[in-house]
């Protein structure tokens, strides 16, 4: 709630001016008589009317403050938005070939840690489509273009390795993940490309694939999973169980590095789950949606509320001056 017209409040500097005269200034000029000895009219009980007998006073200060917040102009406001954004489209391309079991991601391996980075990333967005491309000897599309952030966490939760036949084809998740923003109308169109190893399998090469990704200006990002040096890979064999082995981590942050120049954006290495999370963060800070707003707002009189009591009591006042409360000269 607010008043229109504040200045009026000034006037409630005369509810003190008037209390004043009440009790102070019109005592002195009161008239009295007096009695040789008052010990009968001590005795007697006081009515009930003598002890309300400043009430008058009283509500004669409330009409006063009603009277004034009503031509203040008391008001209720309705607050209308209208949000005008400008959505960016995101293809998140997600590697799950089988060297994305190596443990060098802690808790797990580097598909655990990278699903809980990218749901978190999900969930940290607003107003933009999100879509998945999964890719390892072949790519597909995990899930279309939507706003409908529940329902790619539901398809990201169901993402494991083995469901593609093993290998990595960059080339071919690129071209899968171009094809989705074909027809994007957005601001700006996103892929994020998270792979551990060297493009080995598919039609496409990444370098031609990130061409036309350009031309169709379509940003790709792209990640280096894994830690410098070796990793442990978990090999299950079937007569002394599962057992590990250090293998060299093998990524070819050369092509990366092109891909992500060709198309003006950027690559990341990251050699734990910690920098993986970051690298996500630093991506979505730099393709945030541009949201402008529009605020209405409509307001509603409610000078009513205290004009109606004011009346009322004003009315009382004047109904029990003249009568219960009335002096006689």
């Amino acid at each position: 709630m607010r008043f229109a017209n504040t200045y009026f409040f000034i006037l409630l500097l005369v509810i003190p001016l008037i209390i004043y005269r009440y009790f102070y200034v019109k005592r002195v000029k009161v008239g009295s008589i007096r009695f040789s000895d008052l010990g009968t009219v001590k005795r007697l009980r006081r009515s009930f009317s003598l002890r309300l007998r400043h009430s008058l006073i009283f509500l004669r200060v409330l009409v006063i403050a009603l009277l004034v917040l009503a031509m203040a102009r008391p008001q209720a406001g309705e607050k209308d938005e209208e949000i005008l954004t400008e959505g960016v489209d995101i293809i998140l391309a997600i590697d799950v070939s089988s060297s994305m079991k190596a443990e060098d991601f802690k808790p797990k391996n580097r598909l655990h840690v990278a699903k809980q980075v990218v749901a978190e990333f999900i969930r940290g967005r607003k107003n933009d489509r999100l879509g998945m491309v999964v890719f390892a000897a072949k790519s597909f599309t995990q899930c279309p273009l939507t706003l409908d952030y529940g329902i790619i966490l539901n398809f990201l939760d169901q993402v494991e390795i083995g469901i593609i036949e093993d290998g990595t084809a960059i080339g071919m998740a690129i071209a899968t993940c171009i094809n989705r923003l074909r027809d994007s109308d957005a601001k700006s169109k996103v892929v994020i490309l998270l792979t551990d190893g060297i493009n080995n399998r598919g039609e496409i090469d990444p370098i031609t694939a990130a061409k036309t990704a350009q031309a169709m200006d379509v940003k790709i990002y792209t990640i280096g999973a894994g830690k410098r040096g070796n990793a442990l890979y978990p090999v299950d064999d079937p007569i002394f169980g599962r057992r590990y082995v250090r293998m060299p981590v093998e990524i070819d942050e050369e092509t990366l590095q092109e891909i992500a120049r060709l198309t003006d954006a950027k690559y990341y290495r990251a050699t734990d789950g910690q920098a993986l999370a970051q690298i996500y963060k630093e991506i979505g800070e730099m393709e945030k949606t541009e949201i402008k707003t529009k605020e209405y707002v409509r307001y509603t009189e409610l000078f009513w509320f205290f004009l109606l009591p004011a009346i009322a009591l004003l009315g009382c006042e004047i109904v029990l001056a003249n009568t219960r409360f009335r002096k006689i000269p």
